[in-house]
């Protein structure tokens, strides 16, 4: 058996989650494999919704192993409240829910520092959500790191030596830190992740795999928020792309299968960083209404744009992409026109390859506009429904992004999902 990867192709907030809920029937394993509680996957059914920051979008279905992958960041008092709202709403986590050995921890003073580098970073900040999320993976990357199966080996004098480092670069930075009440709480959440089975996830996964079981990796945020190949330096600071999996589960390459990437209709944003297709009028303030582009954890408003094919072709190109999944096409329902980027025009110059930097040079897109389909496609339930202006749209991105687009969401519910033939 192969693990089938599950990834973000733009900036993030594509819809993953949405989308690991409707293909976990297929699939015996679910597993998150980098990103931590920055990134919410949001899942609505039932008149129910859910936003799902660092536990697997497929514990909804029917049982199936989640696992949270050694590629992962956790902040023990988020996952904590996470687990909690969900054994209350009828989810038998303990059960179904397994976390690697090998997962950082992201601690109290990992937020401290998060917010003192981008207070000494003025004018240029990067929009980090304060999680903690990068200067936990700085320290993982520096081997100054603690994981959570430290937490069964001399944890006390391991948690004391990270947080007290910490406390002399904040000092350094003219902080003076107080989080008592932070570390306490964060204490208390170590003993309740405890309750959980915590395993060396790779060799889970690749028992699994010779057992003849299917695994579904899903990432978190997108390939353009890539630390290696997405906006460098308005990045997070994991690998999204496909081969995130592989480090990030342990996960040979030769074992992975189909590659879903999502990408909404549209474009967005969150936080600073370049964005060519960018739309700063009515147009842009409208798609951002019409989506509720706003963020599933921070409420912070996405920055809203047109579909950028040129950083879609690379995207596809970076993971080895195999099926396309377009979500949120309702929401173009009532444009009279589309557009799309097709290629970027940089000092005069005609260019269809993603380049080095899109923040250094003033970057024009050239679009290619297209008829609306002017169609309220909420209520189908087959792609013999869809408009021919809409066909006609899919039909195009198939041919330029040269790969086929085998699933189209038209609303937020589960049920809004159509599997084309």
């Amino acid at each position: 058996m192969k693990v089938d990867v599950l990834l973000g192709l733009q900036w993030g907030d594509e819809g993953k989650g949405k989308v690991v809920d409707v293909l976990t029937p297929r699939y015996d394993v679910v597993a998150r494999f980098q990103g931590g509680p920055n990134a919410g996957h949001t899942l609505e059914f039932e008149g129910k919704k859910y936003v799902l920051r660092s536990i697997p979008s497929g514990i909804f279905q029917h049982g199936q192993t989640n696992i949270i992958g050694n590629g992962v960041v956790l902040d023990p008092v988020l996952f904590k409240e996470e687990a909690e709202a969900l054994e209350k709403s009828g989810v038998q986590l303990k059960n179904i829910l397994k976390l690697s050995k090998k997962i950082h921890l992201i601690m109290p003073t990992h937020r401290l520092l998060d917010a003192a580098n981008e207070k000494a970073k003025g004018g240029a900040k990067i929009g980090t959500t304060g999680k903690g999320i990068g200067p936990t993976y700085t320290d993982k990357i520096s081997r100054n790191g603690l994981r959570l199966g430290d937490t069964f080996h001399n944890f006390d004098a391991k948690y004391a030596a990270a947080r007290d480092r910490h406390v002399a670069i904040l000092k350094s930075m003219g902080e003076e830190p107080e989080f008592a009440e932070l570390e306490q709480k964060w204490l208390d959440a170590i003993e309740y992740i405890k309750g959980y089975d915590i395993v060396d996830s790779e060799h889970l996964v690749n028992r699994l795999l010779k057992e003849g079981k299917s695994v579904l990796c899903e990432g978190a945020q997108g390939t353009l928020l890539d630390v290696d190949f997405g906006s460098y330096p308005f990045v997070t600071s994991s690998n999204t792309i496909c081969s995130g999996a592989c480090s990030g589960l342990g996960v040979a390459p030769n074992k992975i299968g189909e590659v879903f990437g999502i990408f909404k209709a549209y474009c967005t944003r969150v936080g600073a960083g370049p964005f060519p297709t960018e739309l700063f009028d009515e147009t842009g303030k409208l798609i951002r209404d019409l989506g509720h582009e706003y963020g599933a954890v921070t409420g912070r408003e996405r920055r809203c744009g047109w579909i950028d094919l040129v950083a879609l072709k690379y995207a596809i190109m970076i993971n080895g992409v195999t099926q396309l999944i377009m979500m949120k096409s309702d929401v173009l329902d009532g444009f009279d026109e589309i557009k799309a980027c097709v290629a970027y025009e940089i000092n005069g110059e005609r260019v269809e390859e993603f380049p080095f930097s899109i923040e250094e040079d003033e970057i024009k897109p050239v679009y290619v506009t297209l008829p609306g389909w002017k169609t309220d496609m909420t209520a189908f339930r087959s792609e013999d429904q869809f408009p021919k202006e809409f066909k006609d749209y899919i039909a195009f991105l198939e041919k330029e992004l040269e790969t086929p687009i085998t699933i189209v969401s038209i609303g937020p519910d589960r049920e809004q999902t159509i599997i084309r033939k």
